[in-house]
């Protein structure tokens, strides 16, 4: 069983919790009906594209690789109004990174696996009394052992200070990802 499987048994649990919440974008079941928040229940590695991946440099080395996967619906959505979509999920996933020499130059690549950050659109504010809920996104964090629990149970004291400088882009990096800028 992949790891994934722990997710499916709990997606019948909880298929109708995100459903309630009458999400514009289907959150591929990583909202429960109290606002708690999961890695998704989908395979979104295989299904999903990549928003863009980013690096993580530590001194000349890379420490870090992130790769950073939506709905399809969520990238054109945005391509045609220039916002995220109610119930829009970000997934980045954290993998450690190694750098080596190859007949190309000097490279890095993905590692082992690390965590996860994931992030739901809310244009509706449904979980206001969730500290993980709020301005426009939940928020979660997670260690690669645990899916369902998050490590960031308060976006403003865990997550909001990384995400000061793209403020004016919805609290997201998107000149980060070309996909939601080019058509080809």
């Amino acid at each position: 069983m992949n790891w994934y499987g722990p997710l499916f048994a709990l997606a019948s649990l909880s298929a109708g919790a995100a459903s309630s919440q009458d999400f514009d974008v289907d959150p591929a079941g990583a909202v429960s009906a109290s606002g708690d928040i999961h890695l998704p229940q989908v395979e979104f590695r295989r299904t999903w594209p990549v928003l863009g991946s980013w690096t993580i440099l530590d001194g000349e080395e890379a420490g870090g690789f992130h790769t950073v996967y939506t709905q399809p619906s969520v990238i054109e959505a945005y391509l045609e109004t220039g916002s995220f979509p109610d119930g829009a999920v970000i997934v980045k996933e954290l993998r450690s990174a190694a750098t080596g020499s190859y007949t190309t130059g000097t490279a890095a690549h993905a590692t082992e696996l690390e965590g996860w950050f994931v992030m739901v659109k809310d244009t509706q504010g449904r979980f206001a009394d969730n500290p993980a809920w709020g301005d426009g996104w939940g928020w979660g964090q997670f260690q690669a052992g645990d899916t369902l629990t998050s490590i960031a149970p308060d976006y403003q004291e865990s997550c909001l200070g990384c995400h000061v400088p793209a403020q004016d882009s919805d609290w997201i990096y998107t000149q980060a990802y070309p996909v939601l800028s080019e058509t080809r």
